[in-house]
């Protein structure tokens, strides 16, 4: 067993309120420099830079995790992460045909680049990333693990886009295995609170800019042998769930 810091909520340039210089290979260098070892990439409603990210983090040494920021149709942000890059990629097919297709303002919201391995620009989103699809947080929890993914509320601890914030509390149903704190001084004060003693407890960045990337901090404990980059991310998925 070895430590493995981690951050599972970061965003790209594909995200409309992510910094253009948030590309693929800018992420997996910056998180090199802040000693972490695993990186989930988690823009909103969409997995399409994630095959960039998956090349980025192998020419740096991270272990990449392909993910998504689902904003469900209760205005609730869902982390849900991806064993393999295929399947972030289907999911994303799915999630698709579920966004409320309204055309981003470019000078308002920002661009949605799409990128390749060497960080080019090779297309954009044309409509707005950010707004709500028509899933709800009870289809999440159920279709999310039929493309062998997980999923939970994230930043439960921030005003925007909390599940606490949206619904009042933390409900009993759907059931998350897991949590998503911003900030980790908030751990107690939230298990408490909200009786959330039996969540496994994630404190990931939200990253929408280089330098909100934090310096290794939470970690997992993993077994890594024989070492490979998929045989640690298969594990951690086993640890999470």
């Amino acid at each position: 067993m070895n430590k493995y810091y981690y951050d599972l909520h970061i965003h790209s340039c594909l995200s409309p309120c992510g910094d253009d210089d948030n590309t693929p290979n800018n992420i997996a260098g910056m998180a090199t420099l802040c000693g972490l070892n695993i990186v989930a990439l988690t823009d909103h409603n969409t997995c399409k830079n994630c095959p960039a990210f998956f090349k980025a983090a192998k020419k740096y040494g991270i272990i990449p995790v392909a993910g998504m920021e689902l904003t469900t149709s209760e205005d609730i942000h869902i982390i849900c992460l991806f064993e393999t890059l295929e399947a972030a990629m289907d999911f994303d097919f799915y999630v698709d045909k579920h966004r409320i297709k309204i055309e981003n303002r470019v000078d308002i919201f920002g661009n949605q680049f799409i990128l390749d391995g060497d960080d080019n620009i090779i297309g954009s989103d044309k409509y707005l990333l950010s707004n709500a699809t028509d899933l709800s947080i009870d289809d999440a929890a159920k279709i999310v693990p039929q493309y062998n993914g997980i999923c939970y509320p994230a930043h439960i601890d921030r005003q925007s886009n909390g599940i606490i914030t949206v619904l009042g509390t933390f409900p009993s149903s759907p059931e998350f295995k897991c949590i998503e704190l911003n900030n980790s001084e908030n751990r107690e004060e939230y298990i408490k609170k909200y009786s959330l003693f039996d969540k496994k407890i994630i404190v990931s960045s939200d990253a929408h800019i280089l330098t909100s990337m934090r310096d290794k901090e939470n970690c997992f404990e993993l077994d890594d042998e024989p070492y490979s980059s998929d045989f640690v991310r298969s594990n951690m998925f086993r640890m999470l769930r």
